[in-house]
């Protein structure tokens, strides 16, 4: 889905759709447009796609789990292409403060409570089928060359 599409929903349907707020996306667009900015400055071919479609691809692959492929065909363009895109979008919202994650130590000393839910499912058994010894011995014997089975 092309951005030109996402700007007729609602700002729920918005956030549901990208996983951020329209306001987050926006601030997100202009810390990429001003990375960009100094990118192209010396020259070089800038991308054919908008910043904006570029933010949605991403925010398509980390919230559906899709595939390079799956989200790269989506948008008509190569799969490279689309791990580019994203590579370059990740290590530049990484760079930028604005969307960094609070550390461990600052959610310590805050007063809000998280409540957090694990689930285990390491120690779920495999069913296998048994090995029969007695199942596996008799056809072994009948196979044996030089015996005949009269």
């Amino acid at each position: 889905m092309r951005y030109y599409r996402l700007k007729k929903y609602s700002d729920e349907d918005f956030r549901r759709r990208t996983g951020v707020l329209r306001s987050t996306f926006a601030k997100m667009v202009k810390a990429l447009k001003q990375e960009e900015s100094g990118k192209f400055s010396s020259g070089g071919r800038p991308p054919d796609m908008k910043m904006e479609d570029r933010l949605l691809l991403t925010l398509e692959y980390w919230r559906e789990y899709r595939t390079y492929f799956h989200v790269a065909s989506s948008y008509g363009i190569s799969e490279s292409t689309a791990y580019r895109y994203i590579r370059w979008i990740e290590d530049t919202l990484v760079k930028n403060k604005t969307f960094a994650l609070p550390g461990r130590k600052e959610l310590l000393k805050s007063d809000v409570s998280f409540e957090v839910v694990m689930i285990d499912a390491t120690e779920s058994p495999c069913e296998r089928p048994k090995k029969n010894r007695s199942a596996i011995t008799p056809a072994r014997k009948s196979d044996i060359p030089g015996k005949s089975s009269l």
